[in-house]
């Protein structure tokens, strides 16, 4: 999963329209996002495994006085999720990727945390994602 990224990764919400410079659309949400189509939300891949578990996205609840403490719980739950980060990780290797995802709060969410942990592992962000 580590070495010379030949992608980068940015992160948008679901409910911004697609561009062609996002390259492959990836749904980071473990449910559907509410109000949109499959069609307008132009997902290529919907990985629900990234996503934080039910029990930890519901104490997380969005606020932002836990996100420190959530971005190190879920990324304890990245580290043991291997499978799908090589998924993830494979179509970085090819391509720019887009994590899409359908928080309200921009800078408090499991796509900024998901961003950052890629760009510890030297998948760089691209401008427009805040890891």
């Amino acid at each position: 999963m580590t070495g010379a990224a030949k992608g980068a990764v940015r992160i948008k919400r679901v409910y911004e329209a697609a561009s062609p410079d996002d390259g492959p659309r990836i749904l980071v949400d473990r449910i559907w996002p509410r109000g949109i189509s499959k069609a307008r939300a132009a997902i290529d891949l919907w990985l629900k495994e990234i996503a934080p578990s039910d029990a930890l996205r519901h104490w997380f609840g969005h606020d932002p006085v836990r996100f420190d403490e959530f971005r190190a719980r879920y990324s304890l739950e990245l580290d043991g999720n291997a499978a799908v980060l090589q998924q993830l990780c494979a179509l970085a290797e090819k391509d720019d990727i887009t994590l899409i995802y359908s928080a309200h709060d921009e800078a408090h969410n499991q796509a900024v945390v998901l961003a950052g942990y890629l760009a510890a592992r030297g998948y760089p962000t691209r401008s427009g994602a805040s890891p």
